[in-house]
């Protein structure tokens, strides 16, 4: 079997107070990971370094899964993600991120966000905040009981459901300015990493195997 290949994007930019600091530490156990595991391939990028757009459009392109990391900063993400998405993206049309928009002339109401052409493809993501967990879930609280990926980060699964990506569960690390445990929380995504990646794909290849 093939090894799978992961391309890891590090969002936790250093800007005002902030160091990026817990975002890294994700980014750096997150790399640590996969190479400590056989059948993965790895590749990332820091946004805080310079960066060549079109081998930006090749990470993507030879990718079989997309991890970005990102704080969350006034209720998106950073300004240097949000550039480097930009300006990557617009580097990828027609070049392996997407056609088109998927609609034609002759039926321009149809169709939208299917010109995509990453499918097959898959991305996770994991978020820091500043707001604890109970934000989004408590009756009466700041988020009305809606959930990270349903609220805040809905216009970014769009996004990358756009390039035809599918969504692996992704994990998301709350009141990590007033109330951080970085031991337990890495301990969490070391889980995550494990069921996700090699459970899975353990699974997988006994069905594979049954099958044959």
């Amino acid at each position: 079997m093939e090894n799978q290949k992961i391309f890891v994007i590090n969002g936790g930019q250093v800007f005002g107070h902030s160091g990026g600091r817990f975002n890294n530490t994700i980014f750096n156990a997150t790399l640590n990971f996969f190479k400590s595991q056989p059948g993965f391939e790895i590749r990332s990028t820091d946004i805080n370094d310079e960066y060549d757009p079109a081998q930006e459009v090749e990470n993507y392109v030879w990718a079989d899964v997309v991890i970005y990391h990102t704080p969350i900063w006034w209720f998106q993400v950073p300004h240097g993600l949000k550039k480097y998405i930009d300006v990557v993206f617009t580097e990828g049309h027609q070049k392996g991120i997407y056609r088109s928009d998927g609609r034609s002339s002759a039926n321009p109401d149809i169709n939208y966000g299917t010109g995509g052409s990453l499918h097959g493809k898959k991305y996770m993501v994991t978020s820091s905040w500043n707001a604890p967990a109970t934000a989004f879930t408590l009756p009466g609280e700041f988020f009305d009981q809606r959930s990270v990926d349903n609220g805040v980060l809905f216009g970014f699964h769009r996004m990358n459901a756009f390039t035809g990506m599918q969504p692996l569960a992704g994990i998301h690390f709350h009141d990590v300015e007033k109330n951080a445990d970085i031991v337990n929380d890495m301990k969490l995504y070391q889980e995550h990493l494990t069921n996700t990646f090699i459970n899975q794909k353990q699974e997988h290849e006994c069905l594979s195997n049954s099958n044959n």
